[in-house]
């Protein structure tokens, strides 16, 4: 699932943007084409952990090592539910909106930040509230449904738990809606690669093991525990499932097809700094299985 440092890349300052633009997509594919770069050299440093071996950075997971299934869920639950900075959603201080700046900054661009679905690089301040593009402003995307998952309140830890705020378009996020997630249904002009239809949303091929690896984190995380915040709980239909989430044979899927790429391990590493926890299956992708792949019958 993860990849070792790589190379460092010489490349001209004078008017390489489409040379390095290119470069960049190919070895982030969270980041569209198109962006210009005067970078003279770039160290491409991915996730230090070879596929299959555990990452368990200043021994943070040392009381689920050795551990599966249940088990696991439980011993994870516990780790990632301490030590947690609550953001305020909208304040004058530091809330969500200055987190997602940090967290989903553009590699290449400190001024942009990078939207999930669209993969679009846009200025932090094109926001909604203060930016000029209408709905193509960026706006907060819970990606657990807080309608859904019953933690539709501004107190309640899900609502502000930055795993799984991503930014995203407002008219894409809108499209989305409160949809699970599952393959299949038409083409957003908008946002090419990703699809809905009446029960379901699919998110463009780069993003499928980022979505996923955030709502593995959210089912494992919200246990009941948090008064505002239910048992999040994964099933496979994606309708009628009240508080719980689907697809979740789609999503063990695609946590294998998109395996953990450097802007996402990056990420986690930024929420930790923030918020005081890490998502367990960016570190170590293969515990999904041994966890969720019962849930899907």
């Amino acid at each position: 699932m993860m990849k070792k440092t790589l190379l460092t890349l010489l490349i001209p300052c004078a008017y390489a943007s489409v040379a390095t633009a290119a470069y960049e997509q190919a070895h982030d594919p969270h980041v569209v084409g198109g962006i210009p770069s005067v970078t003279c050299e770039m160290t491409i440093v991915e996730p230090p952990v070879p596929p299959g071996e555990i990452h368990n950075p200043n021994g943070y997971y040392d009381s689920a090592l050795d551990k599966s299934g249940d088990e696991l869920k439980a011993a994870l639950n516990s780790i990632i539910s301490t030590g947690i900075t609550k953001l305020p959603y909208s304040s004058s201080s530091f809330d969500v909106w200055d987190a997602l700046d940090k967290t989903d900054e553009d590699p290449n661009n400190s001024n942009n930040v990078i939207l999930m679905y669209t993969g679009r690089s846009q200025e932090k301040g094109q926001k909604t509230g203060q930016g000029s593009l209408g709905q193509d402003n960026w706006n907060r995307e819970h990606t657990y449904p807080k309608s859904n998952g019953g933690f539709n309140d501004k107190s309640a830890y899900g609502y502000t738990d930055i795993h799984h705020l991503r930014p995203t378009d407002e008219s894409v996020n809108s499209k989305r809606g409160n949809l699970e997630f599952d393959n299949g249904g038409s083409e957003l002009t908008e946002a090419p690669g990703n699809y809905s239809d009446g029960d379901s949303f699919e998110p463009r091929d780069q993003v499928k093991g980022d979505v996923a690896r955030m709502i593995f984190y959210m089912a494992t995380r919200y246990e009941g525990n948090d008064s505002k915040t239910p048992d999040l709980e994964l099933v496979p239909t994606v309708v009628d499932n009240g508080t719980a989430l689907g697809n979740v044979c789609t999503l063990l899927a695609w946590n294998t097809q998109d395996a953990v790429d450097e802007f996402e391990f990056n990420r986690n590493t930024k929420i930790q700094e923030i918020q005081g926890n890490r998502n367990p299956f960016v570190d170590n992708p293969q515990w999904v299985d041994s966890i969720f792949a019962k849930d899907c019958k």
